[in-house]
This record gives structure tokens, sequence and C-alpha cells, in this order.
């Protein structure tokens, strides 16, 4: 019997009349309801004639997780007092509840992209909801722009409902051809905000990790809900981990602690949505519990403020899940859980001044996430090349970097972007194309590693993928009871055995000398230990990786590797890296789960990754010439180079002169003093007087230091160069001006003496430091740099060669500074002579002594 009474209390069928309005005038409409108001409930009803007289239709809803599947089907099915099963089921990976007359399916996002794969008319659907949509995950985009080809072109007629909380209302208004945006209005319960910021700083998250102060402080203020708030505290955490330890500190309040995420049975799942059995309940709950499910008897929310995202390193291959400050659009939706059946209250452990400084809503994962999947889902929707419409497009480098790793395992026509016959049934497996490709290439078995891949194990199965699948093959607890399902479902997927399989196994090990035997797709005779590496090396070649010391390692992508201390894959001499992460700042990731593997398996995994060649480069302060056998990064033989290619000898010794600097060469008093003499000349004429600062020499190295270079093999050689006589290439001698050089910048003076004292040009005026006396009778300073040129600065030197003055007018000093340069010097060097008028005294060099006897 229908719920009337518990239909006709959900506020959003005000809304229902618009939001039919607008889908039979547009085709599609964006829904916006606050939680708790029956967008997930009420309307799929509706729009399939269930409820409210409208004619039948057959009605999709996809929900981003199989948690908020089950629960939305369930609560359908209650709210018509059937069973699931019957008007309304769900589909999600591995569990199917449909029966003939179903008209309301729930399935998961990611179910959809496969029926659309499968069925691109979707034939007997009616209406799409796609629900939570402000989520941003990418099955969910991937099937709006799916979905809005088919509209264009071979199904105008089938409806398309966008639906959220929270969401960019103007965004999908856009996507979906200026569709319009039905709004409801929100549950009349208020929600107060309580803030709760830790006493004292916390570290931000770092990678996956939380400050342990942080989880404390969740602890305490769930112990301060409890005895200030009345009903049940639903608190959010960003991951299980978390979630543990939160809960091994609330072991002793006085209420049922329950845990509620992804990894969770569906039972546990059912159980805590189920309600209550009297006693009060903390449920301690990651993103899965903020949209599309009502917890009962929650009155309390405490919100960590943090959040899970996806991340890829394109560049090393490597993608994780990072820890990050929650939006304001989820710090909402998790308010709202408050708010669902009464008034209600919702602890920020975050400081009230720091919310508007949150993201408006999540990163689209389409800009941060491994898109490899994405674009094999494109590539059989029509090519990698093809346009879609999206609310935000994918990046190039993603792309690139994707389309580079479906090329790998043979999923799509590298030229064309379109999938090829494997491709296909790769997309089918629903699996990462890199799982994929270790399903229908890998030994038998496989499918028991990659189920255990597909999800990744308890941290409690430890490091070892090998020790990981026999703790599940034993394991009495949640996680083993999804890996038995899912591992059949794959095995039935990938077929009895190699007949099945359409592509060719694992490439044959290449010749390359006395390298262990490789595991081959039909040896039935590989241990647990073997299978497992074998697997994970063909879903994650970049990832093969060869010890270079007790817990270290380095992965064919080039990134070191680290194993926590007390593994037992410490002391492997190869590993295949299943899971790593690697912080910000950290220059080797940390691994989560290997497999140990031995180079006959690591050369077949990662065979594309094989070449062999000369290397010349500088490396260590001088030039290493050598032929090299190698696994993208890993070195696997090394032969000294006798004879190497003279052009690859010629840069890798500009190299090491871009390195470690002019000075490798030899630099004589004349070579520094031509060098600053042209630098002189480039700054104050310019033209064609050459640049001469270390970035322009070395950038025109290959002009200047010819042919000298090019008979240069070592560092030694650099250093036999004679750079003065090789910068004389530099000088305009085509247009006559190199002729000059003596004119305008003469390396030497002739004073008064009859000295000839060097000129300075190192610094920003010409110096010219000589002895006073020698300098007697010169009323005007010397100039360089032609005319109108520019007057050297004048270093008066004592007899004794110390600097007693400084000037660039000499004339001047004549007339007023040399006479306390005289009062002051002439007693402390008697034998020289000081006249009173310097401009008409004799210049010399010698003492008066020396002067008297000549």
């Amino acid at each position: 019997m229908i719920r009337s009474a518990a239909l006709e209390a959900l506020p959003v069928r005000e809304a229902v009349p618009a939001l039919l309005a607008a889908l039979g005038a547009h085709g599609s409409a964006v829904l916006c309801a606050p939680p708790g108001t029956g967008k997930t409930t009420l309307v799929p009803l509706v729009l399939a004639g269930l409820v409210g007289g409208g004619p039948r239709r057959r009605v999709i809803v996809a929900e981003p997780r199989r948690i908020a599947a089950r629960a939305a089907a369930r609560r359908m099915a209650w709210l018509l007092g059937e069973r699931v099963g019957g008007s309304v089921g769900f589909t999600v990976r591995g569990e199917r509840v449909v029966g003939p007359d179903c008209a309301v399916e729930v399935v998961t996002t990611g179910v959809l992209l496969q029926r659309l794969q499968r069925d691109t008319e979707l034939s007997d659907v009616d209406v799409v909801v796609l629900d939570e949509c402000h989520e941003r995950h990418l099955d969910a985009d991937t099937a709006a722009a799916f979905l809005l080809d088919v509209r264009a072109v071979l199904r105008p007629e089938l409806w398309l409902v966008a639906a959220s909380a929270t969401t960019d209302a103007a965004g999908w208004s856009r996507l979906l051809g200026e569709a319009p945006v039905v709004e409801a209005a929100g549950v009349a319960h208020p929600v107060e905000v309580v803030w709760a910021p830790p006493a004292r700083p916390v570290r931000p998250p770092h990678g996956m990790r939380v400050d342990p102060a942080q989880l404390a402080q969740v602890a305490a203020v769930v112990r301060r809900a409890l005895a200030e708030r009345s009903g049940d505290v639903l608190a959010f955490l960003p991951g299980v981990g978390e979630i543990a330890r939160v809960a091994g500190q609330l072991a002793a309040v006085d209420a049922e602690v329950l845990q509620i995420h992804g990894r969770a049975p569906a039972a546990v799942q059912d159980a805590v949505l189920a309600g209550g059995t009297g006693r009060r309940r903390v449920i301690l709950a990651t993103a899965v519990a903020e949209s599309s499910l009502t917890v009962p008897g929650v009155r309390v929310v405490v919100d960590s403020g943090l959040a899970r995202e996806p991340r890829m390193d394109h560049a090393r291959g490597l993608g994780a899940l990072a820890t990050v400050r929650a939006s304001r659009a989820a710090a909402r939706q998790r308010a709202g859980r408050a708010g669902r059946e009464g008034p209600g209250t919702v602890y920020r452990c975050w400081a009230e001044a720091e919310h508007d400084r949150l993201p408006a809503f999540p990163a689209p994962e389409i800009r941060i996430a491994d898109l490899t999947g994405f674009a094999l889902q494109k590539a059989c929707w029509g090519s990698l090349d093809m346009p879609l419409e999206l609310l935000d497009e994918p990046p190039a480098g993603a792309m690139a970097a994707a389309r580079e790793v479906l090329a790998a395992v043979g999923a799509v026509d590298p030229d064309t972007g379109k999938a090829t016959d494997r491709g296909v049934r790769m997309a089918r497996l629903g699996l990462h194309p890199r799982l994929a490709r270790a399903l229908l290439d890998g030994p038998p078995g496989a499918a028991e590693v990659v189920a255990l891949l597909s999800e990744e194990p308890p941290r409690e199965y430890g490091d070892d993928l090998a020790g990981a699948w026999r703790a599940a093959r034993r394991g009495g607890d949640g996680y083993a009871a999804r890996w038995r399902a899912e591992a059949k479902r794959l095995a039935r997927a990938a077929g009895a055995g190699p007949a099945a399989r359409s592509h060719s196994p694992t490439p044959p090990l290449p010749e390359t000398g006395a390298a262990p035997r490789t595991p081959s797709v039909g040896d039935n005779s590989l241990s647990d230990d073997a299978t497992a590496g074998l697997v994970a090396a063909l879903a994650f070649p970049e990832r093969v990786a060869r010890a270079k010391g007790e817990g270290a390692f380095l992965m064919a992508s080039g990134t070191g590797a680290e194993l926590a201390d007390g593994s037992r894959l410490r002391s492997a001499p190869w590993l295949a890296v299943a899971v790593a992460d690697r912080g910000a700042h950290s220059a080797s990731a940390r691994v989560r789960l290997a497999a140990v593997i031995d180079e006959g398996t690591a050369r077949a995994a990662a065979a594309h990754l094989l070449s062999e060649g000369e290397e010349v480069h500088w490396e260590d302060g001088d030039l290493v010439a050598r032929r090299v056998s190698r696994m993208g990064a890993i070195e696997l033989t090394v032969r000294p180079l006798r004879d190497p290619d003279p052009a690859l000898v010629r840069q890798a010794l500009l190299d090491g002169l871009r390195t470690e600097g002019l000075g490798l060469l030899r630099w004589t008093q004349d070579g520094a003093g031509l060098r600053s003499r042209l630098g002189f000349l480039h700054r104050t004429l310019g033209g064609d007087w050459p640049d001469v600062t270390d970035e322009a020499l070395l950038a025109r190295a290959g002009d200047w230091l010819e042919p000298e270079l090019s008979r240069a093999r070592r560092r030694a050689d650099l250093g036999r160069i004679d750079a003065g006589q090789a910068l004389n290439r530099l000088l305009p001698w085509a247009t006559g001006e190199a002729a000059r050089l003596d004119e305008l910048a003469p390396e030497r003076i002739e004073v008064p003496s009859g000295s000839r004292i060097r000129v300075d040009y190192s610094v920003g005026q010409p110096v010219l430091a000589v002895k006073l006396q020698e300098l007697f009778g010169l009323a005007e300073t010397p100039r360089v740099g032609g005319r109108p040129g520019v007057p050297v600065l004048v270093h008066l030197l004592s007899p004794a060669g110390r600097p007693a003055a400084v000037t660039a007018d000499l004339a001047s000093f004549w007339q007023g500074g040399y006479r306390a340069v005289r009062a002051e010097l002439r007693g402390r060097y008697p034998k020289h002579p000081w006249p009173e008028d310097p401009a008409t005294a004799e210049p010399t060099r010698h003492t008066n002594a020396r002067l008297r006897r000549e």
C-alpha cells in the first residue's frame, strides 16, 4: 500500500508541476532541492507515473555511490509499500535486484556508462535523472555528455534531469542547452551552526596524512555534542583510517559507535540506515553519507571539514587520494543531514573566519584525476578526438598521458583515436584500463588479484600483494566477501581461458641473456607470489622497480620508491608496485602494496619500455660515454663506449659548460682582460660589440669555442682551451670595428711618467690604478670608449701602492684634494716628491734621491 502521508510530507512535491512542465517543453531541467525534500525518492516515482497519476514511464536514477543507490531504491520501494525488485529496483557493480515490472531503476553512474556503451539509444528508457551532480564525479560528467549526444542525435524525446541540493545551477543549465532551473523549497527544520575549532593550530593535511591532533579534536567535539545535544550524532571524516582512529578514541562513550563507508559490508550499511534499536548512536562516516541518504535519528552532525579527492601525477604515473579542505557546498550538504527529521545542530571543527575561504564547490574530478578510464569511454563512444559537451574540459596533458597508456595496452588505435575491439572489451569489464589489461593478459588466478587491486585491501592485510591475496582467501570480513564476489564476476567476464582472449598475452621475453624464465598466461604452476607479481607488473609496467639499497627502489618511471620498516619486501631484488603515493615535497613514493618479481617478469611486462643505445652526457663533473640497456629509468646493463658519436660528445661538453660554468676553460690574465674590455664596449657602445656575460657566452658557446670544442673529449680538454684566444672570434671583424679595439678600449694607458698602466674594465667604470707621482702635470682625466668617451676612475696610489684617493676629475683633485693627501703622506714617505704645485711638477716613478742622481 502506498504510504500517502509520507509522500505528502515531502516538500519537493510543490516543485513537481514546474518540473514536469519544464521537461515537457524543453526535455531537460535542472532540479535544485535542499536535503530532505524528497528529490531522490518522490521525483522519480512521479516521473515514472507510480504516484500522482501520470503516464507510465521507465526511469533510470544515477547515483554516485553504491550505498546511495541501494538506499534510494529501498526508500522508494518503502514509499510504494513494496519490496525492492518490484516497481523499483537497483543495479550496482556485482549486484542487480530488478524485476520484470520495474519502472524505476537506481544505478551507479558507472553502471549507466556501461549501459550507454551497450545500448546507445537507451531504447527502453524514458527519463534519466543524474542525482547529486554537484559532486562532479568523472563518471557522472561523462554520462551527462553521452546523454546529451543521445538527445541531440538519436533520442530527442529522452528526458534528462540534473538534480542536486547544492550545485552550479547556471552551469548545468547552460550545459543542458539553457534548460529551465526548477527550485524546491527546503525543509523547515532549522540547523544551528556551532563553530568548534581546535584550541591550538594543527598541521594542514598532507597527502593522506591527517594531524592526529585534528582527529583528537573531532573525537572531543563528538563527546561535547553527546553532552550538549540529544539525538544520534553523525560525524564526517575523510577516510576509513581516520574513522578507525576516531572510533578507538570514542570507545568509552555511552553510545553505540558505528562506521559507514564504501568498504563497509552492505549489511552493515543497511543496518545503519535502518535506524537504531533504542540506544544512542554515533555514526562515523565518509562522504558516502553526504547526500542521497537519510540516517534515521540523526539530530547532530560533527564535520571535520576534511575530504578526499583523487590526484594524479602524470609524469610519474602515480595516482592517489589526497586529503583536502571540504568545500562550502559539501559543508552545506553535511549540515543538512542534521535537519532531515527535525531541528538539528552542526558542529564545524574549524573557525568561522575560515569558512568563506573554503572553495565554493568540490574540484571536478575531470581536472585532477587519472583520465585513462574516461579516455577509454570516450574512445568507445566515438573517438578520443571527438568533442563532448562537458562543464569542464579535460586538461590536455592528462588526456595525452591517458592516450599513451591506452595505446600501449592496445585499447585504442594511436592514429585514429578509436577504440580497438580489445579496447571495447576492456571497457565492458568495468575496470580501470590498466587492470583490464592485466586481467586479459594475465595468468590463471589473475581475476582474484585484479579484484584485490580494484578495491584496495585493508591496510591490516599488509603491503605484500601475494600476502594480501592469501589474507583475502582466509578472511571472513566484509572486504573478503566483496572480493570473492568481484573475483567471480571478473573470471566470468574474462572468459574461461586463453581461447577466450581477444589479444595476444604477455609479450615474449626479449633475448637479453640469462634472464629468469618469464611466467606465461597458460602456466598453471605459478606460485601466488609469481602470479601476483605478473598481474601487478602487467597493470603498472611503469612501476616495476629494482632495488638500489635496503628498502629503496627505483621504478621504471624514474621515481624512487621506499618500503616501510619491517616490510618483508625490503630485501627483494625486484618489485611490481601496485599502490604507492608520493607527498608533494617527497623525493620518493611510499609503497603501499607490491609484489616480488624477477627480472624476466619485469622485462616481459614492461617490454615497451626496453631500449638500448649510446648515452653520452655530463655526469659528476666529467663526460661519460657508455652503451646502456634500459627499462625506462632503470639501467639493466652498462658498458663503456670507446668511440662515441662526436656530435653527442660535443653536446655533452656544452652541457657541462652550462652546468659548471666558464671556469672549466683556461682563462689567462690577457683573456680575462679581453673579456672585460669587450664587456665595457658592449655596455657603452652596444652595436656590434658582443655581449660577454656568462649567459650570453654559454648560449653561443658552440660558435666561439670552435674548432677547439670539437676536438675535446673530456673535462681536461676543456681546461686546455685558451678562452681569450677563442673570444677573438666574437669581435666584429665583418664591420671593421674589431680593428678599433685598442683605440676604444686600450689594454693599457701611458701616463706622464712614461709607464704603461693596465686599465681594469671588470667593474662598472674603467679603473686606472697608478702612483700619484706618475701623474704630475696631467691636467685632464684620461678617457676611453671613443669620443666623447668615458673618463676612467683614477685610483691614486701612495708610494707603497696603497689607495690614497679616488677621482674621475684630476683637474679638481690637483686644486683641492691633493693638499690633504700631501699633508697626510709626505711625512710618511719623505723620500718621494710632494711638490706644492703638482700641475707643473715633473712626473716620476722614482724617489728624490734617484731623481737627484739622474
